[in-house]
């Protein structure tokens, strides 16, 4: 995951406020072309950091996790694309549905449940594991990235300033 240890970032949010604010910095940062591949078990806040990403390239909420429909696009600064992978396990093929075309696109892919894209991982993404410290909404997220556009991403999410988050 990730291309040296110095590249990654590790960030403790203390509510989903501050995770979602996290996700708007990331979103404020984005570019055309840049992946960000969203992992953690149910309840990790995947959703809340996807839509604060969401919400950072100017899309207007609310932004619903698309468990069932698996993709949902939008406009906002970019052309943006939120995926759900969760139930490609359950028989949907990853290639039929288009995968491969959007994760090429000019726009910006937020992928929750990213581990189940297998040989359609882009080479350069930004790898982000959230997991609960705590029973409340305290959360650890690691931002790994893999290549030097993500890398140029995880650059210009640190010096963004979004209110609500330390």
């Amino acid at each position: 995951m990730g291309i040296g240890p110095e590249a990654e970032w590790a960030v403790r949010t203390g509510a989903a406020a501050e995770t979602a604010a996290l996700g708007r910095r990331l979103g404020m940062a984005a570019r055309a072309g840049d992946a960000l591949l969203l992992s953690g078990v149910v309840g990790a806040g995947k959703t809340v950091l996807a839509g604060g990403i969401l919400t950072g390239l100017g899309v207007p909420g609310p932004h619903p996790s698309p468990t069932f429909t698996i993709v949902r696009t939008y406009h906002g600064r970019l052309h943006a694309a939120h995926l759900d992978l969760y139930r490609l396990d359950g028989g949907l093929d990853a290639e039929e549905i288009g995968l491969e075309d959007i994760l090429a696109g000019e726009g910006v892919a937020v992928v929750e449940w990213a581990e189940r894209l297998g040989a359609l991982t882009p080479p350069d993404a930004l790898y982000v594991r959230l997991e609960r410290v705590t029973a409340g909404d305290e959360r650890q997220i690691l931002l790994a990235p893999s290549g030097p556009g993500a890398m140029d991403l995880v650059e210009r999410a640190r010096r963004v300033r979004a209110g609500g988050w330390r």
